[in-house]
């Protein structure tokens, strides 16, 4: 897949979770949870100005930054890897996941997020969130295996 494609995936992820948080904006009051899937996961509207389990709270400038610094290194390195499909993959989804983020702090000043684990006590996240854990999983698994997909097929 080009460039452009695994562009338009970023792009998709941005949407999505756009779209997710706007409904969730929309139809849970703030700092209120609704079950969704009984004892798994639960919708909650709530605001973390912090970055991964309300990490360091209030620090938008810092957080706007290194967006800006990730957005512009994950771009390069999508559209400099043509080989390896696992790695674009995890690249593209991490561009979607920062996008998301990066546009609620710009827009807002804080991330919205939604989904609480009712099975576990897990901090609360959203769909830019899953893109970027997946993305790094993907990447990480595309690294460990030291392979292209060229070479797989062959």
């Amino acid at each position: 897949m080009p460039f452009i494609g695994y562009l338009g995936i970023s792009i998709l992820i941005f949407i999505l979770d756009q779209c997710v948080k706007w409904m969730v904006v929309t139809h849970i009051k703030l700092n209120t949870t609704v079950s969704f899937i009984p004892h798994f996961l639960s919708l909650s509207n709530v605001r973390n100005t912090g970055a991964a389990w309300s990490m360091f709270q209030g620090q938008q400038g810092m957080f706007v930054l290194i967006s800006m610094i990730a957005l512009i290194i994950l771009i390069w390195m999508l559209k400099n890897n043509t080989k390896d499909k696992l790695f674009s993959w995890g690249v593209a989804l991490m561009l979607g996941g920062t996008l998301g983020n990066f546009f609620d702090r710009l827009r807002l000043g804080y991330v919205v997020d939604m989904f609480t684990t009712d099975f576990m006590n897990f901090p609360i996240f959203n769909v830019a969130d899953c893109a970027l854990t997946i993305g790094v999983l993907l990447l990480l698994i595309s690294l460990f295996k030291g392979e292209d997909d060229e070479k797989i097929s062959n």
